[in-house]
């Protein structure tokens, strides 16, 4: 998964480096077309595919600014799986309490004089592959502990609100099921909504609909229709929980 786009060549690079390195592995692609830099949309999609591949999966994620900085490139243990990508936020959602991460330092994780510029070929690529290929995790360099920061609307503790607009529009928000008292009603961007529905159906064309999504948590949308836009909603916009009166009752 990357920001990189596929116009330029530069994932078919990666993949070059992949299949030379490890001949027969399988690539999966998650997306290409992450918002250029955006911690917190590569964080969300990641965590909403990583459940789902099998033990042994070695994701690859170069998302985020810091091209040459000295943000360190990480192999992180996550359950039974390992995540590869720099230490710049991303993992710390996706993986809060790794089990153990290590940095990429060691010369066989990493291409010959690897460029400054293109980490996710000469740095992030070789080392899945060295990795595919029967290399262990601590081979890679020295035990580390994430430094990169959690985007702060997806932070412990954090106000409830948006966490990610998804390509529909839909608003989906950082409060877990669990966290939704029965027959509560929402507050968003101004407007109200008397109780949870079950799903788009619910509603009619171009209303306003609050749920549960696949993820488990609160999301809002408009029914054929882009809830962002209609609400002029974006990521951190605050969502109030308020308790329906008693003649209102849920559709849950």
């Amino acid at each position: 998964m990357t920001d990189l786009g596929t116009a330029d060549g530069y994932v078919g690079a990666m993949k070059g480096v992949l299949y030379s390195r490890a001949p027969g592995v399988c690539i999966a692609d998650i997306s290409h077309s992450i918002p250029r830099h955006d911690i917190g949309a590569a964080a969300h999609a990641l965590t909403n595919t990583v459940p789902f591949f099998p033990a042994g999966t070695i994701h690859i994620c170069v998302v985020g600014p810091g091209v040459g900085s000295d943000s360190k490139a990480v192999l992180v243990m996550h359950k039974d799986q390992i995540l590869v990508g720099p230490d710049n936020g991303v993992f710390a959602l996706v993986a809060p309490r790794a089990t153990k991460a290590y940095e990429i330092s060691e010369l066989a994780f990493l291409r010959d004089r690897p460029s400054m510029t293109f980490s996710g070929r000469d740095v992030f690529a070789a080392a899945a592959a060295e990795l595919a290929r029967g290399g262990k995790p601590e081979e890679a360099g020295p035990q580390v502990v994430l430094r990169g920061r959690l985007p702060a609307e997806q932070s412990e503790g954090a106000a409830a609100c948006v966490a990610h607009i998804d390509v529909f529009g839909n608003l989906i928000t950082n409060i877990a099921r669990a966290k939704v008292p029965a027959g509560a009603g929402f507050r968003i961007a101004g407007r109200d909504i008397a109780a949870l529905s079950e799903s788009y159906s619910n509603v009619g064309t171009g209303e306003l609909v609050a749920y549960i999504g696949s993820r488990d948590t609160l999301e809002f949308a408009i029914r054929e229709g882009n809830a962002a836009e209609t609400l002029g909603a974006s990521r951190g916009t605050v969502v109030e929980l308020v308790q329906a009166s008693n003649d209102e009752g849920s559709s849950e």
